[in-house]
């Protein structure tokens, strides 16, 4: 696969998840964190599924210990804490917390996978987290250690596994398309048993809420997964993790269009994080 075209999927993955750290304010004020979950992953199961069939992919049944394993881990553990965080934290803290996730994955990939992190990648890391670190308090925000940041760092722990995980664990000689409608399907079934289990309301949302919930399901979901997918298959866990700092970026940037121009310091922060990602990734393609 072009680089070029690994990067761009990696960059649109980490935007569109950007993206949900705004979208779950209105589906979270009329929606429980379980039902919220559950119903995004819902949707977002049944247009994989409608996707490989209408591709002709085929989910293979003999692959179910890896689908069941990543489903659990990077949709079922990773949204579920994330909407339980959103619903007691700001979209800042959580975006700042997501910024560990580019160390947490390059720690679990060197103790999981016995992969060593590059210079590049060494240096790009401190460098990143500190251009999110400006960009999310260029605004004034206070750090505090509340129980929604607490899931939120669950969350983030969990996508780290996840994205280590699907190195590993991917099956090789089946299609993307039919390896993520299968993660997605284990995701979902496990969501609605969680919604179930805690006793959450069927909720129909109003217009504004059902439009927020189905851009996480279709744009945050479905797309995001696919191109991650492929990202890690191509630059490794470690590599595509930084790209991870771009969410912080893109919560400053929908942030603006809702009328919060962004400050001189989120500006400088947001050129520390491009510089980051775009130093490791051109220090890749030199080594190749």
């Amino acid at each position: 696969m072009n680089l070029i075209k690994t990067y761009l999927m990696a960059t649109l993955a980490a935007i569109l998840w950007g993206a949900n750290f705004n979208l779950a304010k209105p589906v979270l004020a009329e929606m429980s964190p379980y039902l919220a979950g559950a119903s995004r992953y819902t949707i977002a199961a049944i247009v994989m599924i409608l996707i490989a069939r209408f591709s002709q992919a085929v989910i293979p049944l003999r692959e179910w210990k890896a689908y069941l394993t990543l489903g659990i881990v990077g949709v079922f553990g990773f949204n579920l804490f994330f909407f339980l965080g959103m619903a007691h934290s700001s979209a800042i803290n959580g975006a700042l917390i997501m910024a560990l996730n580019p160390l947490l994955t390059a720690i679990l990939s060197y103790f999981i996978l016995g992969e060593r992190p590059k210079l590049a990648q060494l240096l790009a890391f401190p460098v990143g987290i500190a251009g999110v670190a400006i960009v999310v308090l260029g605004a004034g925000a206070e750090w505090t250690i509340a129980t929604g940041d607490l899931y939120i760092m669950i969350a983030s722990l969990n996508w780290a596994v996840y994205n280590v995980l699907v190195k590993k664990m991917m099956p090789k000689q089946v299609s993307g398309i039919a390896s993520t409608a299968g993660i997605m399907t284990v995701g979902a079934l496990a969501l609605s048993l969680a919604a179930a289990c805690n006793g959450s309301p069927l909720v129909m949302p109003t217009a504004h809420a059902g439009l927020a919930l189905l851009i996480m399901a279709l744009g945050g979901g479905v797309l995001a997964y696919l191109f991650w997918n492929a990202s890690i298959k191509h630059l490794g866990p470690a590599k595509a993790a930084i790209f991870m700092n771009l969410i912080p970026v893109t919560t400053m940037v929908i942030a603006a269009f809702e009328n919060v121009p962004p400050t001189q310091g989120q500006l400088f922060g947001a050129v520390l994080v491009i510089s980051a990602v775009s130093f490791s990734a051109l220090s890749g393609a030199k080594a190749r």
